[in-house]
């Protein structure tokens, strides 16, 4: 059986996160610029954002610049911030074909005058498709986001709006910028490194966590179709014993 015919579309996430890593890497195993490896890395979001929409999958988030990355050298902030201009143009077709709604995350404000017009202007024309919600976290930071969320909880108590014994985590998920979008039951890391990169830490509380080898430009939809298997395979208790899951 085919790894796809594998999967039982019954039992798929809701939501995948993905923390694309590898790209660097890859295009130094070809004697090539990281530049080109952020490009070869485009083409396989292409493919995965298309193959997660047939599947069903409802949120695909993925982590495509950090704050952190700010720092990195300037030209590759440069080639990065220009690519990504491209893409947005350049995919917006893929986008409406597969009813796919575009979102965002992070502090978009910091991006490029010419990247926030692009990207606005994405989300809005697919603002009504229906499909799949694609969610790019750009300028993101887990802690940034928090620290964001505890300053205007801070203002609105400070106003009367939030009444100290009103904070919980329902409303704390209210303040975040992914508020309004479904935790992800999956995140998946390529490249072998075995951390999270301050990435959606208040959200993945109860994701599964599935880390791979490859690199992200050689992460093909069979890779996607592995790390959904896996998932299925396992036993998400809350908490609970597996007697209490029992029907």
């Amino acid at each position: 059986m085919s790894l796809e015919g594998q999967i039982n579309k019954e039992r798929l996430p809701q939501h995948v996160a993905i923390i694309m890593d590898g790209n660097g890497r890859w295009a130094k195993e070809q004697g090539r610029f990281r530049v080109f490896g952020h490009t070869k890395g485009v083409d396989t979001v292409k493919e995965i954002t298309e193959v997660a929409a047939k599947l069903g999958i409802k949120y695909l988030t993925l982590y495509a610049f950090s704050t952190e990355n700010w720092s990195r050298p300037v030209h590759e902030v440069n080639a990065l911030m220009d690519l990504l201009v491209r893409t947005i143009k350049k995919e917006m077709p893929t986008l409406m074909k597969n009813n796919i709604r575009l979102d965002a995350i992070g502090n978009l404000e910091s991006l490029p005058d010419r990247c926030l017009k692009n990207l606005k202007a994405a989300k809005e024309k697919t603002s009504n498709n229906s499909g799949m919600t694609l969610v790019l976290a750009l300028s993101y930071s887990a802690k940034w986001d928090i620290c964001e969320a505890v300053k205007r909880i801070a203002l609105d108590v400070q106003s009367g709006n939030v009444r100290p014994d009103e904070i919980d985590n329902n409303l704390i998920t209210k303040y975040l910028s992914t508020h309004g979008i479904p935790e992800p039951e999956l995140l998946i890391r390529t490249s072998g490194e075995l951390r999270i990169s301050n990435f959606l830490l208040w959200e993945i509380a109860y994701s599964e966590l599935y880390f791979t080898d490859v690199l992200w430009p050689d992460f093909s939809k069979e890779e996607l179709f592995k790390a959904l298997i896996d998932y299925q395979k396992r036993e998400r208790r809350f908490g609970k014993t597996s007697e209490q899951l029992t029907p």
